[in-house]
């Protein structure tokens, strides 16, 4: 039977604070799953590990800016917005701190980075059962154009700074980021240059791009006491039918389909699972969970960053390196252990694995 408990102990100072000062000159754990093996090496390797033919696939969301300030436009007491999921142009799912003053109708006055007021108001519309506020904003004709003027990026809450580093708007992104609605990194694409793309496809590997939008629950623990009764969150994501059909030829033609990144993974098995095994053209939301023990249809080989105890990543993860089996979580633990000895950064902005 399956245990819920994905938990390890971390040492505090392996929680990555900053990325490496190259991109690519993170370190790589290689995993084998056929022998179990790990081998060590640095991230600018990572050609030598594939092969002309294979297919990597890259989730090219942008992180936006999306920790906003404000103001109660009566009493003038200071709120800190984080925006969570668009439902439509100017509305909006989002944290607020503090929350039990972010009342049903509240009217905030959006801060510039000087701290004054802009043109821009948000209102609070509906509060959900998870307390986060909806909200629809006015004095703008969408709140997104406004966001890098207004907006901060929105760094996981365990890489402890006093105040961003302006480089963190360009290293919490990856370098083929394209289309904007994530509200955190998929981190595990911030280890590539443009460089290293390019020999990449040089070495004969076909280059394909999905597009899942990262929200805050991606990280959330499962606290549940069995799997089935956790409550996956949704992500949005967009397949395009050039990119589900060179998939398709890939499995056809028996190449290798290795996927950068759980969101790319979520995308590729989720669309899999509904059409038999077969991708195709799709623009949707996805709440699959995937744990032990899974057979994945899709998916031959994952770059991953070392993700946080007890998190649906790190499941995700575990049933990759033994697909279809239970002993996913053992394994992967027990490389995690071995990742802590050797000194291996984890989370974010921390060190990379290739499972293949």
């Amino acid at each position: 039977m399956l245990t819920t408990d994905f938990n390890y102990v971390l040492p505090t100072e392996r929680i990555a604070q900053q990325p490496a000062e190259n991109r690519a000159e993170s370190r790589l754990l290689v995993f084998n799953r056929d022998t179990h093996k790990l081998s060590h090496r640095i991230f600018g390797e990572l050609p030598q590990h594939l092969r002309p033919g294979d297919l990597l696939v890259l989730n090219n969301s942008r992180v936006i800016p999306a920790r906003l300030r404000g103001a109660n436009a009566k009493s003038g007491g200071k709120f800190e917005i984080l925006l969570l999921a668009e439902n439509q142009i100017n509305d909006w799912w989002a944290m607020l701190r503090p929350g039990k003053r972010a009342q049903f109708d509240t009217k905030i006055k959006i801060l510039s980075a000087q701290q004054n007021a802009s043109e821009i108001s948000a209102s609070v519309i509906e509060i959900n059962t998870e307390g986060h506020r909806r909200i629809r904003f006015t004095g703008t004709e969408n709140i997104l154009q406004n966001l890098d003027a207004l907006g901060e990026i929105p760094l996981p809450p365990y890489i402890e700074r006093p105040e961003l580093r302006e480089t963190d708007r360009e290293r919490y992104q990856t370098v083929y980021a394209q289309t904007p609605g994530s509200v955190a990194a998929p981190t595990a694409g911030l280890h590539f240059t443009k460089e290293l793309l390019e020999n990449i496809q040089q070495l004969g590997v076909e280059i394909r791009y999905v597009t899942l939008h990262v929200g805050l629950g991606t990280f959330a623990p499962v606290k549940k006491d069995s799997l089935t009764d956790h409550v996956m969150h949704e992500e949005h994501f967009e397949l395009s039918a050039e990119t589900a059909a060179a998939i398709n030829d890939a499995k056809i033609k028996k190449r290798r389909v290795i996927a950068v990144g759980t969101t790319t993974v979520r995308v590729l098995e989720s669309v899999a699972r509904e059409n038999n095994g077969l991708l195709m053209e799709a623009k949707k939301s996805t709440h699959i969970f995937i744990y032990p023990p899974y057979r994945f249809q899709i998916v031959d080989g994952l770059v991953t960053n070392f993700h946080l105890p007890c998190s649906t990543l790190l499941m995700l993860v575990s049933a990759f390196v033994a697909p279809g089996e239970l002993r996913g979580r053992e394994l992967i633990l027990d490389a995690y252990k071995k990742a802590i000895e050797d000194r291996y950064r984890f989370f974010s902005y921390g060190d990379a694995m290739l499972i293949l």
